[in-house]
């Protein structure tokens, strides 16, 4: 197995794109696991709204005052970087003018310049801030909302792989080694699954469970399951005459240890292989939903919902607010194809 796997890794880092694949994953994995440590804005959701601020372009510079500075010291570290920072409402975008005395002399960001300008006196703290790819309809962070939605589409895709590799190993196997009236059965059941459009059967399953986070994590799981069930009843079907299968069972092997010992490992190159290809597609469909809005529900930062936000200003000077989200699906989809299409040259035991 070690010598297998010692060729496989050969294989694919013989593979230019595999490798770009594998790096653009590994990049998102670590963007979304230090999310709220790098992004400028690290409220819970990154939802800090600015009316004012409204669908400005990259590179806008504003200031904030911050009268009431609330000490975030306190907060553990795992809990900033699991839910990031406790709101302070109390930041305002201003106009600066001047400062002297320990007095500021502003107007905020919504007066007009006609407008007579407020004073405030110490304490008080002063930030410039600089919104790199602008802010969204809201005045929020568009950078910090892009990064931070990177953690909805590998969540979704890892729990919902994660229940689909459950139940289709499981189903297959059961399937591929016990043939007979309940082979049949099992694949009555995926050819009906299979029938219905994966979106429609979504859709109607998140119906059923409710908008929300975790259902769609479990809508999505739920419809995958039936090509891996597929693949891994064929893999068995293929492998169960082998001889060191007829061995443990005239060993006197009970079954469940023939199926999860001796015959899993030999079929997993196909099953993560079909992982991947499963993976791209759980973070296409999450973002159609959110798209549809019975997805992931505000503040939840979803790129689905971002482009779904934004998609009108495609035609305006501001298209960039439904792109970059549009883009970074692009990315990583195209990461996970690449990178699945890799190893399954890599784990072709045939050549």
């Amino acid at each position: 197995m070690s010598s297998l796997s010692s060729i496989a890794w050969c294989r694919l880092r013989s593979n230019p794109l595999g490798l770009i694949g594998l790096a653009i994953v590994l990049t998102f994995f670590q963007i979304s696991l230090l999310a709220y440590l790098i992004i400028p804005d690290q409220t819970s959701n990154a939802n800090e709204m600015h009316l004012e601020l409204a669908s400005k372009k990259p590179g806008f510079e504003v200031f904030f005052l911050n009268q009431s500075t609330q000490n975030f010291e306190n907060e553990s570290f795992f809990k900033l970087l699991l839910f990031g920072k406790t709101k302070n409402s109390d930041r305002i975008a201003i106009k600066k003018i001047s400062e002297k005395n320990n007095v500021l002399r502003y107007r905020l960001f919504s007066d007009s310049n006609q407008a007579p300008p407020r004073f405030v006196a110490m304490p008080y703290e002063l930030e410039k801030k600089t919104f790199l790819l602008g802010t969204d309809r809201y005045g929020r962070d568009l950078l910090s909302r892009v990064v931070l939605g990177t953690r909805i589409s590998l969540s979704v895709g890892f729990i919902s792989v994660f229940i689909s590799l459950l139940i289709g190993i499981i189903l297959g196997l059961i399937a591929g080694y016990y043939r007979g009236w309940i082979d049949n059965a099992i694949m009555w059941l995926v050819n009906v699954i299979w029938s219905i459009p994966t979106l429609l059967m979504v859709i109607a399953i998140t119906l059923v469970l409710g908008k929300g986070f975790w259902q769609v994590f479990v809508a999505v799981g739920l419809t995958m399951w039936v090509e891996v069930t597929r693949v891994v009843r064929g893999q068995v079907l293929s492998i169960r005459e082998k001889e060191y299968v007829e061995a443990g069972k005239a060993l006197g092997y009970k079954n469940n240890r023939i199926l999860f010992k001796h015959i899993l490992p030999n079929i997993m190159a196909p099953v993560i292989v079909i992982s991947a290809a499963n993976f791209a597609s759980a973070i296409l469909i999450e973002a159609g939903l959110s798209f549809l809005g019975i997805g992931t529900q505000p503040p939840i930062p979803s790129w689905g919902s971002m482009i779904k936000e934004h998609y009108a200003y495609i035609i305006m000077d501001k298209a960039y607010l439904a792109l970059v989200p549009g883009i970074a699906i692009m990315l990583l989809v195209f990461a996970f194809v690449v990178l699945g299409n890799a190893l399954r040259d890599a784990l072709d035991v045939k050549s």
